[in-house]
Order: structure tokens, then C-alpha cells, then sequence
């Protein structure tokens, strides 16, 4: 009988920051991309079965899932233990980071007794559609097909049947076995051999050098520690471009048709990335990130995407892979993403707001950047009153959203303080009055007095969790009570079973035409802790931030969002959109009297 994928909260990453790998409970690899985040995957089980591509490594005997795992402390290291009535045996995986040519590297070690093991190795380019020609090499496995090849390297002899290279061995106390998977375009000569005890001790080594850099010390330490890791495994290294999430198509709803897919760089968790590693530390990865924005979004205003692929590229054409079934049957899986084309007019904002927040850090950027600016603004004038898809890329009509209005204020907003605070030039007079005048009809318009909450878009009876990032972006204090009473407004309307949905899709009158349901939003939940921090609910705030804690897999991992119905982890995983506001709330927990936004103080 085939396998089937786990649990999304069933898998653990490990990855090179320049893709990842997915690794079961089982000991299967069932996802993943080479040699980049966005390349065709050459295991694909995640989204199918084990003949669109897969490798495990587990005891042939007893239990089939591991009965532990875990990282090595401050690592992106994975070690999963099995106990069979024969022993204990342990499986290392990584993948170091990168010099040349992509590693997945896999070490069987033996704990106690003697464990019978086996493997079986289904390389599937091109999202699980092309198996390869297989040959050998020596010692080595060679997986070729088109563009594509890739090499196993391993003491342990495979044969290959039915498309399908497998082995049975036995491993002793004390004994190591390692196999490394190497990949390289298949017109190369392959690369020197990876030595994967040296490569151990080097990715170990690295990551650790990396932690230690890490300013938060604070009572939930592992907790971001784990969420920053995995921030930096979601970097694309030679760009410094962060994927919103390895992955694509993991559903929102299971069986659904809400599946994107994630492995691209938003505009939109501009401003919290860079705040999250500036205020933990890490001022390079922010600098990088910065420059990989500022790069995508050159060029004429009027073009510019809502998310960029991990080197800028622009076209990130959606299609189908109509011969994967889709997670658990959750059609369909979509590779690319037509969100790229839409109109949203907060990403203005979200990079003025960047570069504002850069300016006043220190991370300087020259006198081009102040250019860009003044022609973004300069083309926000003009068609700022215009509705647009907003910050969440609904699928239906064009409306105009608060959120994207309030994000246009907010570009308005940083222009002005550039000139006024840190002497920039440009038309101070004509921008004040577009601050004000955005101001005053978001006030007008997107408000509901008899309410007392602002309201998804203009006219509309519906809520939106990122109503609750007007105080934060400073469009009104957060002791305004117009604020007060939206933040209690999208608790009352948006909180199931204790989490934040993004807004109602199961209501006329929302933005969303999609047909299904999705589930709560983690980002948006994080968003309520830290809004009721900052109107004096610490208790609340700390409750919810911990029990958004409890959501975690058993390694810190988090998706997209949390279906309650099912006690289930759902969306692309793990997502960045998710591990950056854990950051940011466990620090404005832990100077819950000196929130002093981006200073890190």
C-alpha cells in the first residue's frame, strides 16, 4: 500500500539558505527544491505519493514514525531517534550551508544494540512528472534527466527496481553511516566529494557562531531562537531575499482550493522583518534584506509588484501541475503565483516604511534611495484614491480597503519626516496636505461610528485583522478610542476558538469570493497580543502570545495558520509571516514599558 504525507506539523526543515527539505516523522524527505527555494522540486510525496519522489531512511523492524527528534541546540541540525526491540538508532540530517554545488546530507548513527535499517531513494524532477535515467558512477548513484542531476554518495550498495533504488543494512552501536545527495546540472562534471562527518561539525559550527549574535535573552529565548533560525534558513543567501515559505500549495483548508504558492519574497513583511533582526541582533541579514528590496522594487513606480522571486525576478507566472493530487487531495497545486499581478497600493507604504525604519537604525543607503522615494510618492498622489485587491490579494473585485488607504498615509507620512527630521528635499507643503488629506478620508469613510471600529473597506459592515496595524504604523495612538474600540471589535468578530481569522469568508459582504474556508490567521493572532499589550492588557496579551506558543510543532515550527475544527496546522510551512511577529511580541513582551518601535531598546 502507498504511503501518505504526514501532518503538516509532522515535518521538520532543514535547509542550505538557499532552498530547504522537508523531513517527516518517518524518517522520508517528501519535499524538495534544487538547487533554489523556487526550482522544480525532485521530491514531491508532500503533495502527492512516494512515486512523485521521496527518500527515507528508517528501521526495518518496529515502530515506522520516530519516538524522538529534535534540533541540536541553536542548530538547524534535525536528529530523529528510533527504539526497536533490537536497539536504538539515530538519523542525522542537514544541509550545509552552501560553497558550490547543494547537499542533503544524512547520517545513520547507531545508539544501542543493533538495528536492521533500510532505504529507498525515488528522485522525481520536475515536481514528481519526469523520472530520471540512473546510473552508476563508481560507488556513486547518478539520477540524470534533462537539466537535472542528481548524485548519492554512500558506503551502503543500492539496487535499483521498479524506478526505485533501495537497500537493507544493518547498523551497530557506535557505527555511522553517512549518505549524501548532491545536485548539479547535468551538463557539469560532479563536484569534489562532500566529507559529511567534517560537514557536520562545520554546519553545527555555523549556526551556533550565528545564535550567538542573538541580543534577546528574555524568558522565551528558545522560542524566537527557533523562530529566527528558521528566518535565516527562509533567506536566500546570495540576495539576502526571505521566502515567505518553502513550499507551495499546502492548503488552508484541507481538501480545499485556497493552495499558493509561498516561495517568493512579499512586500508586505517588509517592515517586521527588518524591525525583527534589527531589534535580535542581526543587522547584516536586516542590511541585506534591504538591499535585496531595494533592487526588486527599481525601476518605474507605477510597476511595482506586491512580491518579487528570491533574486527579483518579476515574472512569476502561475500554472497548474494538474498530475499531483495536491495534500491530501487538495486541489489544485499551483506552481507560481497571479497575486504578482496585482494592484496593491500599501506596498508604497511598506517601503517607504522600510526605508524609514533603516534610515533612523543607521543602515544608510545613499542618495539614489531618496530619489526612489520622492518618485514613489510623487506617483502615490495621483492614484492613491484609486481601490485596489488590498494586503491580502482577495480574488474578487477591487475595493478600497482601510488598510491599503492607511498604508498610503503611512508613505505620505515617512516622506514628510524625511525631509523634516533628517533634511532630505522635496515638496514638504504638497506632501503634508496628502497626509492630511488621506487622513481625514480614511477617518470619514472607513470608520463605523455607531461601532466605534474601523471597518474592512469603505461602506462595508465587515472587519479585517489588519485593522489592528493602525496604531502601529502610527496613523493614530494607540490610546485613541476609535483604536481601542477596533481592537475590541476584531476580538469579538474575529477570534475563533481564542485565534484571529484575517476576516469572515463565510459572509456576504466580504472581500473574499473564494469558494471554502480557511483557517486562523497566526500572524494576525500575534498581531491582537501585541495590540492588547500596547493598551495596557498584558495579562491578555500574554495568555494568547502563549498559547499561540502551544501551536508550535514539537521542534518550534510554525505554518500559516491553525484550523481549530481539526486541532491541525494548515498553509505553506513553515511561514515566515508567522515566525517574524513571534519575534517581535516576545520583545515587546519583554519591554512591555519601553516599546520603543525598530530601536530594539
Amino acid at each position: 500500500m502507498s504511503r501518505v504525507s504526514g501532518r503538516i506539523e509532522d515535518y521538520a526543515l532543514i535547509g542550505d539558505m538557499q532552498t530547504a527539505a522537508l523531513v517527516g516523522r518517518d524518517g522520508s524527505v517528501d519535499w524538495l527544491c534544487m538547487p533554489h527555494f523556487d526550482s522544480p522540486a525532485c521530491f514531491t510525496a508532500l503533495l502527492g505519493s512516494e512515486q512523485n519522489g521521496n527518500w527515507w531512511i528508517r528501521p526495518t523492524d518496529g515502530p515506522v514514525t520516530a519516538t524522538r527528534r529534535r534540533y541540536r541546540p541553536d542548530t538547524l541540525i534535525l536528529e530523529s531517534e528510533w527504539d526497536t526491540d533490537e536497539g536504538t538508532v539515530r538519523v542525522i540530517d542537514f544541509m550545509p550551508p552552501r560553497g558550490g554545488a547543494p547537499h542533503l546530507v544524512r547520517i545513520v548513527e547507531g545508539v544501542r544494540g543493533r538495528v536492521r535499517m533500510s532505504t529507498a531513494l525515488r528522485v522525481r524532477f520536475d515536481y514528481g512528472n519526469v523520472v530520471p535515467w540512473i546510473t552508476r558512477s563508481g560507488t556513486e548513484l547518478v539520477a540524470v534527466a534533462g537539466p537535472d542531476s542528481v548524485w548519492l554518495s554512500t558506503t551502503v550498495p543500492l539496487r535499483g527496481h521498479n524506478f526505485v533504488h533501495d537497500a537493507e543494512f544493518t547498523v551497530n552501536a557506535g557505527q555511522r553511516v553517512p549518505f549524501v545527495l548532491t545536485w548539479h546540472p547535468s551538463h557539469t562534471e560532479e563536484s569534489d566529494h562532500l566529507d559529511a562527518e567534517k560537514s557536520l561539525s562545520r554546519t553545527e559550527r555555523f549556526w551556533r557562531q550565528w545564535v550567538d549574535d542573538c541580543s534577546y535573552k528574555g524568558e522565551y529565548r528558545d522560542a524566537v531562537v527557533r523562530s529566527l533560525i528558521t528566518l535565516k534558513a527562509l533567506t536566500y543567501r546570495p540576495t539576502g531575499g526571505i521566502v515567505a515559505a518553502p513550499t507551495t500549495s499546502l492548503p488552508e483548508e484541507i481538501g480545499g482550493v485556497r493552495n499558493w504558492d509561498y516561495r517568493y519574497c512579499w512586500l508586505r513583511d517588509a517592515t517586521i522583518t527588518l524591525e525583527a533582526l534589527i531589534r535580535s541582533g542581526y543587522t547584516e541579514e536586516a542590511r541585506a534584506w534591504r538591499e535585496w528590496l531595494v533592487r526588486a522594487v527599481a525601476g518605474e513606480p507605477q510597476h511595482m509588484q506586491i512580491m518579487y522571486g528570491v533574486r527579483g525576478e518579476r515574472r512569476l507566472a502561475e500554472w497548474e501541475a494538474d498530475w499531483l493530487p495536491g495534500y491530501e487531495d487538495s486541489r489544485p497545486v499551483r506552481i507560481g503565483n497571479a497575486a504578482v499581478q496585482q494592484y496593491q497600493l500599501d506596498v508604497y507604504g511598506e517601503v517607504m516604511d522600510v526605508l524609514d525604519l533603516a534610515r533612523r537604525c543607521g543602515l544608510n543607503g545613499g542618495d539614489h534611495l531618496w530619489g526612489m522615494q520622492r518618485s514613489l510618492v510623487n506617483f502615490l498622489e495621483w492614484c492613491w484614491d484609486e481601490p485596489d485587491e488590498g494586503l491580502w490579494e482577495v480574488r474578487g473585485p477591487r475595493q478600497h480597503f482601510v488598510h491599503s488607504k492607511v498604508m498610503a498615509w503611512v508613505a505620505a507620512d515617512r516622506a514628510v519626516h524625511a525631509i523634516e527630521e533628517f533634511g532630505e528635499e522635496g515638496p514638504l507643503e504638497r506632501w503634508r496636505s496628502l497626509r492630511d488629506t488621506i487622513h481625514a478620508e480614511v477617518c470619514e469613510y472607513g470608520f463605523d461610528a455607531r461601532r466605534n471600529t474601523f471597518t474592512q473597506y469603505y461602506g462595508s459592515t465587515e472587519l479585517d485583522a489588519a485593522l489592528l496595524l493602525i496604531p502601529e504604523v502610527g496613523f493614530l495612538p494607540y490610546d485613541d478610542p476609535r483604536v481601542i474600540g477596533t481592537i475590541e471589535a476584531v476580538r469579538d468578530d474575529l477570534m475563533v476558538d481564542g485565534f484571529v481569522m484575517r476576516y469572515r469568508t463565510d459572509r456576504e459582504g466580504t472581500a473574499d469570493k473564494l469558494p471554502g474556508d480557511e483557517g486562523a490567521f497566526l500572524a494576525c493572532s500575534f498581531w491582537m497580543a501585541n495590540a492588547l499589550l500596547s493598551i495596557g492588557r498584558e495579562k491578555e496579551a500574554r495568555e494568547l502570545f502563549e498559547r499561540l506558543l502551544s501551536l508550535r510543532n514539537d521542534l518550534g515550527l510554525l505554518a500559516e495558520e491553525w484550523d481549530s475544527a481539526t486541532g491541525r496546522q494548515v498553509g505553506n510551512f513553515p511561514q515566515a509571516f508567522s515566525h517574524v511577529p513571534l519575534v517581535t511580541t516576545a520583545l515587546n513582551l519583554a519591554h512591555a514599558d519601553d516599546r520603543v518601535r525598530g530601536t530594539g531598546e
